[in-house]
């Protein structure tokens, strides 16, 4: 079952993501910045810390990733946050990639069936009021250009060996044979999200193949 990520208080998101577009960059997205810089303190902010490093905004290390620059200029703002969405509900894009366009009841279903959870949970709750929030600051009709650096060098390295060894898989089952002696393969490349869940990749793969590769 997948775990998604949320937040308690939305508002403390809110305003915390409003407060680092406005803010200079710093060397480390720390409690030191947090409180004295965006001048937010008390326990809210402290458990709303994590989720923005789960966003891809911040690298394990603390340092802002590329992601968070891209998502304080006004113009990809938008675009950075739909790729955060992308990120931190992976399992739900995998099984509708137009999740942001479904209805409330719709989005909860999937939530649902993606966690296992029951539908009147305060999970369940608090999973869809964060994706909401989110879902309004976002623009899916286009994306930045790099990817969230979440991972610190050696484990980016080690995932990025993992992803390539599963994509090369996907690409080595699925190579069509047309007539007799034509041998036809194509590759796919895909901008998997950074995560140690496998269950994550099993799911967006079980999607490319139900509805793209047996097509």
């Amino acid at each position: 079952m997948a775990n998604l990520p949320y937040v308690y208080a939305t508002g403390t998101l809110t305003t915390m993501l409003a407060k680092i577009k406005s803010a200079a960059v710093p060397p480390s997205f720390s409690q030191d910045f947090v409180s004295t810089t965006l001048l937010m303190k008390g326990g809210s902010a402290r458990t709303t810390m994590p989720f923005v490093k789960k966003m891809g905004l911040v690298a394990d290390d603390g340092t802002p990733t590329e992601l968070y620059k891209q998502f304080r200029n006004e113009k990809k703002s938008r675009a950075a946050i739909a790729q955060c969405m992308r990120l931190l509900y992976a399992p739900l894009f995998a099984m509708n990639e137009k999740v942001y366009d479904l209805a409330d009841n719709e989005v909860r279903g999937l939530i649902v069936e993606a966690t296992g959870g029951e539908k009147d949970s305060q999970v369940t709750k608090l999973t869809l009021a964060t994706f909401k929030v989110l879902k309004e600051m976002a623009d899916f009709s286009s994306s930045p250009s790099a990817a969230p650096e979440t991972t610190t060098g050696g484990a980016r390295k080690e995932q990025d060996e993992t992803t390539n060894a599963l994509v090369g898989r996907q690409s080595r089952e699925f190579e069509p044979t047309i007539g007799e002696g034509i041998n036809l393969s194509y590759t796919i490349n895909l901008n998997l999200p950074p995560t140690s869940d496998i269950e994550v990749f099993n799911a967006i793969f079980k999607s490319l193949k139900e509805h793209l590769l047996q097509k």
